[in-house]
């Protein structure tokens, strides 16, 4: 658990609990300090890269590459491993291929790290959002590769599959939760501490909750930003008091909750 702050600009005076993985705190670390904010780090979920033979299995996936007609990143985690993967087996990527990611941050990264066209949901960064788009309403007869992690979410295959496509999951990375003294995150997780929480998923969303059991219910008074309105309801639902839909899970995105956060306390 660690902190900074700086000079004074839009984010003066705010602290703000970041929660998502450790190696992804950065960006969003220097964009709060770069409109005067403070933030504390909790991380409540690691990523961990899959062993080899966990990996066998999207492995033959992608040596089938040529196969597929779209290929969806639904995070930055898939994008960056599942692109090492793509570039180990493929010195150029299929053509005639539709390449879509959820999120414009996962997008931008997708687009670096293969050098291709990628098509992103214009608002939202969940399987809702990518659902809407043109490319994938009909799809009779297409094959679809999802890169993501072990588990999660099934809305976005099982309504492909409802449109008429063959999908395959390409799992490249796994999600731990990060173990937390309960007793430690009460003694700084407080309103007289912390202005605002973000967090970026259901399944951390999910991990706060479960620390909330044994540390002080005081904490569901802070202000906490999410990504989608599905995890808005999830933290309503979890008993959160102020809940703020950042309609996106990209800095930019949290940057602009935490303002409006900021500004109705002025």
């Amino acid at each position: 658990m660690t902190s900074a702050s700086v000079q004074n600009k839009i984010l003066k005076g705010q602290v703000t609990l970041i929660t998502r993985p450790e190696a992804q705190q950065n960006s969003l670390r220097a964009a709060i300090e770069r409109q005067g904010g403070e933030w504390l780090s909790l991380p409540l979920l690691r990523i961990v890269p899959l062993t080899d033979s966990d990996l066998q299995a999207a492995r033959q996936h992608v040596q089938d590459l040529d196969n597929y007609d779209v290929l969806v990143f639904v995070s930055l985690n898939a994008a960056s491993l599942g692109a090492e993967l793509i570039t180990d087996l493929w010195p150029q990527l299929p053509v005639q291929q539709s390449i879509i990611a959820i999120g414009k941050s996962t997008a931008k990264l997708v687009a670096d790290l293969l050098a291709c066209e990628v098509i992103c949901p214009e608002a939202g960064s969940d399987s809702e959002a990518v659902l809407a788009i043109p490319e994938l309403q009909q799809l009779a007869d297409k094959r679809i590769g999802i890169f993501r992690g072990q588990g999660g979410r099934e809305l976005l295959a099982a309504t492909l599959r409802e449109r008429g496509a063959s999908v395959d999951y390409i799992e490249v990375y796994k999600r731990e939760q990060v173990q937390h003294d309960a007793a430690d995150v009460a003694a700084f997780a407080a309103p007289d501490k912390i202005d605002a929480i973000t967090v970026h998923s259901g399944e951390s969303l999910h991990s706060l909750a479960g620390l909330l059991s044994t540390a002080r219910k005081s904490i569901l008074a802070i202000p906490i930003v999410v990504p989608s309105a599905r995890v808005a309801k999830q933290a309503e639902q979890s008993g959160f008091k102020q809940v703020v839909n950042a309609h996106g899970a990209d800095d930019a995105s949290m940057i602009k909750a935490l303002e409006r956060i900021h500004a109705n306390a002025d």
